[in-house]
């Protein structure tokens, strides 16, 4: 749906990433990388993005070529940097883009006049792939619960992005899930628990069970009452 309405799928991932992460700021083979996206596409997508005002760039030098210098040559990259003429200079400065390259980053504009408005239209989208998710699951089983935390509200640190007890086939909802990964643009990762196993780590007060239920979710469904 998004694809045809931005013309692009590529163009689409993109987006939701860097809308759905406004002060976050990435490069063209990170994305690549991480979305599994030709480096090439990318770097369109991002000019095309740029051009239109979503997205803004500036240019960094990475720190891993920095952190590899003697202090010596630190202090005269220093010097460089800043413009300073210096009698010696580092090989390994040559090697370095200062033209950009992959170490040019963008990020959001948030300042773009109709940056809410794109974005509401995205975290709708993922409303719509959510409740479509729902509909396949029950079809694949009985889930007595169903938690979706992690990139569902841009929570980092989380251990999992989906938590699902109950009697469900594991290899069908690797499907299933795969599906819900392409629609959204991004890897995702679940886990699947029957009851007994949850009521085990619930009793033993498991580190990984009780970061979930402790923490910052979305509870989507719920037949053993732990909310």
């Amino acid at each position: 749906m998004l694809g045809k309405l931005f013309g692009s799928n590529t163009r689409v991932k993109i987006l939701k990433l860097f809308l759905l992460h406004p002060e976050e700021k990435y490069y063209i083979r990170q994305l690549a990388r991480d979305l599994k996206l030709q480096v090439n596409s990318v770097r369109r997508e991002l000019e095309n993005l740029g051009e239109f005002g979503l997205l803004i760039s500036n240019t960094g030098i990475g720190e891993e070529n920095i952190v590899q210098q003697s202090l010596e040559e630190k202090k005269n990259l220093e010097k460089l940097l800043r413009g300073e003429i210096v009698n010696v200079v580092p090989k390994k400065v040559e090697a370095i883009n200062l033209s950009g390259g992959e170490k040019k980053y963008y990020k959001a504009n948030k300042n773009f006049v109709l940056f809410e408005e794109i974005k509401a239209l995205i975290v709708k989208s993922q409303v719509l792939y959510e409740k479509d998710f729902i509909k396949k699951l029950n079809k694949l089983g009985s889930p007595k619960l169903f938690i979706l935390t992690g990139v569902f509200i841009n929570n980092h640190h989380s251990p999992t992005d989906m938590l699902i007890v109950g009697r469900i086939n594991k290899d069908r909802l690797a499907r299933v899930v795969k599906e819900l990964e392409k629609e959204m643009g991004r890897p995702i990762n679940f886990t699947l628990m029957d009851m007994k196993e949850f009521k085990y780590r619930k009793d033993i007060t498991d580190v990984f069970l009780y970061s979930i239920l402790e923490g910052s979710k979305i509870i989507v469904v719920d037949e053993i009452g732990i909310s």
